[in-house]
């Protein structure tokens, strides 16, 4: 069994602001039944394009047209629909093509951005170190497109648990809880095999600290097997509450699980490892303080 890490994570220049599309019924949509893809996408005339995709029972959203991400696995990106603030940055992986940032959560993201209406995007260091790139966009609305991406990788039209996304940190954990026993995947024996790879999950808390109703959000590669074995460790993890003891509440959360095979590294392998061993004592500290 090859051997690896696997990582659970964690002045403006403002730019022109981008012209509404001219008025149409929906997004583009494109089916190809032999790849098994379905794929509703937008385009604005900054350059910039939004793809919601389902192939062969994996979805995933995509921002294209980005600034170059540089040699790194994630960059920060803000998103604010309507008039709300802009909320804390959150890491999207980058792709191979380093303008294009995949969504951590998918599916929530086409659930809303099917409403239409304006979409404040920030991209910090987008315009050069310490330089914010913003990016005020008007989605058109989405009356059937979105939802054919959805339905065909069987994830539900109207989930009111997304609501309780919003909330969370950046770590994914909802506020009083912290990990007890984090999740420890095999390296995946899939056909395929990769140096690298990653899975979003998102999973509801039990009183307990079990974790249940899980679900692959996103992964990538898609054959790679990574989501399917970080199902199977999640079962072996827990949960608890940050300070105190006492029954957990019922919360939806979410986390990323990287695999990278030893001796494959790069800047940001780093820095995550860092910030992943960083976040592990920190929760060590406080599950003693908690004794």
């Amino acid at each position: 069994m090859p051997r690896f890490r696997a990582l659970v994570c964690l002045p403006l220049l403002i730019a022109q602001p981008a012209s509404a599309q001219e008025a149409v019924a929906d997004w583009d949509l494109i089916r190809d039944d032999r790849q098994k893809m379905v794929m509703a996408y937008t385009v604005f005339d900054v350059g910039l394009g939004i793809t919601f995709r389902c192939l062969d029972g994996g979805f995933d959203a995509v921002i294209g047209g980005l600034p170059e991400a540089g040699n790194r696995d994630q960059r920060p990106l803000s998103l604010a629909f309507g008039d709300d603030p802009i909320p804390h940055a959150h890491l999207w992986n980058v792709a191979v093509d380093e303008t294009m940032a995949v969504s951590p959560l998918p599916a929530p993201l086409a659930r809303k951005m099917r409403e239409g209406g304006r979409l404040q995007l920030r991209v910090p260091d987008g315009a050069g170190e310490g330089r914010t790139l913003r990016y005020d966009l008007e989605l058109p609305a989405s009356s059937s497109a979105i939802d054919a991406t959805l339905t065909a990788c069987g994830r539900p039209l109207v989930d009111p648990r997304d609501a309780e996304l919003e909330g969370l940190d950046e770590q994914g954990l909802p506020g009083g809880i912290l990990w007890v026993r984090r999740p420890q995947p095999e390296w995946p024996s899939a056909r395929r095999q990769y140096a690298k790879g990653f899975a979003n999950v998102t999973c509801l808390t039990s009183p307990d600290g079990v974790l249940r109703d899980c679900v692959i959000e996103t992964e990538h590669p898609r054959d790679g097997g990574f989501g399917d074995e970080v199902l199977s460790s999640v079962r072996r993890a827990r949960v608890g509450p940050a300070e105190g003891e006492g029954p957990l509440p019922i919360r939806r959360m979410y986390f990323q699980v990287s695999f990278v095979m030893d001796g494959y590294s790069n800047a940001e392998d780093r820095e995550r490892r860092r910030r992943s061993r960083e976040a592990e004592r920190r929760e060590r500290e406080a599950a003693r303080q908690g004794d």
